[in-house]
């Protein structure tokens, strides 16, 4: 083990420990296998380990080190999710039954792997990124740090988990319907849903028809947009290529004095739920913190379209026919994920043609409310984490459900491909984290890390960490 306690280190302070000698790369590295390894019982954040090759990459980090060479993260450990493509690790996505080895990392990997990252693993994810759990017949339950009862969401759920119980500094996402910003609110963590394109999904040109995005998962606002920027960028097959944002510099800037809506309406769902009084008083706790900083926050509804599940669910859909295409045994996998699957099948044309030349017209609808507004303040989920057992034996509709009930406020952002930022918005009298999401318009990022950063030097909710109960025998 190294000299210093490297579980209390966030990406950059980890950074500048290796950078500095305060710790080598090996110890660094060596510090987050052994806390993975010690956790994975209990926690079960990850799907695939890399020690050894981790401890290869580390050791030849430290060479380079010595050598004089520097790269913002070389020989820093990082942790990727399932649905991500990296060398010599099969990319299950979730599923049960024996997927390949990939041969070629997926881009946002190469660029990591270009700034020096040392990638321990993957991470758990529900099947196909569907469900706001972490959760398969592949894996087990993936728990959440702050309650072993709970979960942590999802779909990035052991990215969150991984993070947010100090087994690595931060970690990479991907963002379909909330599959960030749900597990950073339910683990006390920032969650960035960034610009559709921002950071490359490539081998594929656009994920799920272009409602899934990359994103990242940290500590803290810096954390989480530096790791942004590390990972930014595209391959020359990418569908969107957005400008080239600073998210770092942001961080660093006052946003000035912004006119916010509190918009707390549940967007169009077919199903009946309601806003938990405890978030409800969560996100009213944000709003009049952003009150104190001198913004003016007014209760406003974002105008939701029923159109956007119109929009939403064949490109969802269709999407997880694609990705079914590639599991081995089919077979294998959830029957609500094989139902799901033939829906997409049955609207993977012109519904799905439909459904992507409607997103013009609905990011001006819902875009109106930036006429009068600069940010929206609102809740990421309806309720806390759930019980990890929530969907144990549930049909189909009987999941959409559950699932509905818990998180009906992130997809839409999906659809219109706009950034979104969870923040921590406190916890309920059971200690259960809660979120609130920064909401803007087309490349809007700057801007909501901007305040997303004021508040969290107001409200520290980075010092505040879960006991480690995973590593209780």
């Amino acid at each position: 083990m190294s000299d210093i306690s490297t579980r209390e280190l966030g990406l950059r302070e980890l950074a500048t420990a290796v950078h500095e000698g305060t710790v080598t790369s090996t110890g660094a590295v060596s510090d987050v296998l052994d806390r993975i390894e010690a956790a994975q019982p209990m926690l079960n954040a990850f799907k695939v380990v890399r020690r050894e090759a981790a401890l290869t990459e580390a050791a030849e980090a430290d060479r380079r080190l010595a050598a004089g060479e520097r790269l913002p993260l070389l020989g820093v450990p990082i942790a990727v999710k399932d649905d991500t493509d990296l060398a010599g690790s099969p990319t299950a996505f979730g599923c049960a039954g024996e997927f390949p080895n990939i041969d070629t990392d997926g881009e946002v990997v190469r660029r990591l792997r270009a700034a020096g990252a040392v990638i321990v693993g993957k991470t758990n994810s529900c099947e196909l990124g569907q469900w706001p759990f972490t959760d398969g017949k592949a894996f087990g339950y993936t728990r959440n740090p702050w309650d072993r009862s709970r979960t942590p969401g999802g779909s990035s759920g052991g990215s969150a988990a991984a993070v947010s119980a100090g087994l690595v500094p931060a970690a990479l996402g991907s963002d379909g319907a909330g599959s960030v910003r749900i597990p950073a609110a339910w683990t006390n963590l920032v969650g960035i849903k960034p610009q559709r394109g921002r950071i490359s999904t490539w081998p594929l040109a656009e994920a799920f028809h272009g409602i899934t995005v990359n994103g990242t998962l940290a500590r803290t606002v810096a954390d989480a947009a530096w790791l942004l920027d590390l990972a930014a960028g595209n391959h020359e097959g990418d569908v969107h290529q957005p400008a080239t944002i600073d998210a770092s510099a942001a961080v660093r800037r006052d946003p000035g004095r912004l006119r916010i809506a509190l918009s707390t309406r549940i967007p169009f769902i077919p199903t009946p739920t309601r806003l938990d009084p405890e978030v409800r008083a969560g996100v009213e706790r944000m709003a009049a913190t952003l009150r104190r900083l001198g913004h003016t926050v007014t209760v406003a509804e974002v105008p939701y379209s029923p159109l956007l599940g119109v929009s939403f669910l064949p490109r969802a859909t269709a999407g997880l026919y694609d990705w079914m295409e590639r599991v081995p045994d089919p077979e294998a996998v959830d029957p609500r994920t094989r139902a799901n699957a033939r829906t997409g099948k049955l609207l993977h044309g012109a519904p799905l043609r439909l459904a992507r030349r409607l997103e013009p017209y609905l990011q001006r609808h819902t875009g109106a409310i930036f006429r009068d507004f600069d940010v929206v303040l609102a809740p990421t989920t309806a309720t806390p984490a759930p019980l990890v057992e929530a969907l144990d034996g549930q049909s189909g509709w009987g999941t959409d459900k559950v699932i509905t009930a818990a998180c009906p406020y992130t997809w839409p952002w999906n659809v219109l491909g706009w950034p979104s930022v969870d923040v921590p918005a406190g916890f309920t009298e059971a200690g259960l984290p809660i979120g609130a999401q920064l909401m803007g318009n087309a490349d809007s990022e700057p801007l909501l890390l901007s305040l997303a950063a004021q508040l969290e030097s107001e409200l520290r909710w980075d010092k505040v960490r879960p006991e480690p109960w995973w590593l209780q025998s």
